[in-house]
């Protein structure tokens, strides 16, 4: 018999859902089902900039083409040698793929008792990857969310977001700008839990 997940409140099963939409829209293109949910989305327009983010995404949606954004997913994201991003945070914390910051990242997984898929052949610090280990960590109200967002996000990834915010296909670069802003709020927010939830990943 396993442990039930936790009750989640509406604001943390609202970042569980963001993380695990960023991390299908990193990983691959919409399809048409998703592009029209996006573009169906009632956006409560507050002043804020996150809210605008939505709007612009949910806009992009609607005038999106499946088809079309397959391609400028790999244009942007994949690439032949590499894409116009290049979403790993070895790449934007050390200019290089598979370097000290994948070394750490495995450390702090394993300790976490994160298991690399054997479904992808990305490296573990993929932008995707560590958006579906946030997904977890929120859905299980793991108390290291905030040591491992600062250990392993927050360095790089608002600027990996920013980066693709400036590519030349609307949907993606609505993408970019929505995830810049979000990972600025979660690192507002996570940075206040951390300082009431003093707690770091120890390794036994």
């Amino acid at each position: 018999m396993t442990d039930a997940l936790p009750t989640l409140n509406e604001a943390d099963a609202l970042r569980a859902d963001i993380y695990r939409l960023f991390a299908t829209l990193l990983r691959q293109a919409p399809d048409a089902e998703l592009l029209n949910w996006l573009a169906d989305l009632s956006i409560e327009q507050d002043g804020s900039r996150l809210a605008e983010c939505w709007q612009s995404l949910a806009g992009a949606a609607q005038s999106g083409n499946a088809e079309q954004l397959q391609r400028a997913h790999f244009r942007h994201l994949v690439g032949v040698i590499q894409g116009d991003v290049v979403p790993y945070a070895s790449w934007y914390r050390n200019g290089e793929l598979m370097e000290a910051a994948l070394v750490a990242l495995r450390r702090d997984l394993k300790v976490l008792g994160f298991e690399r898929s054997e479904h992808t052949r990305d490296p573990e610090d993929h932008l995707a990857a560590l958006c579906e280990v946030m997904v977890m960590m929120i859905e299980s109200a793991s108390f290291e969310q905030a040591y491992f967002f600062s250990q392993h996000l927050a360095p790089w990834a608002a600027s990996c977001f920013a980066d693709l915010g400036q590519v030349d296909t609307a949907f993606y670069a609505a993408l970019g700008q929505l995830g810049s802003a979000f990972m600025e709020s979660e690192q507002a927010r996570l940075s206040i839990d951390a300082s009431h939830k003093p707690v770091r990943i120890v390794e036994h």
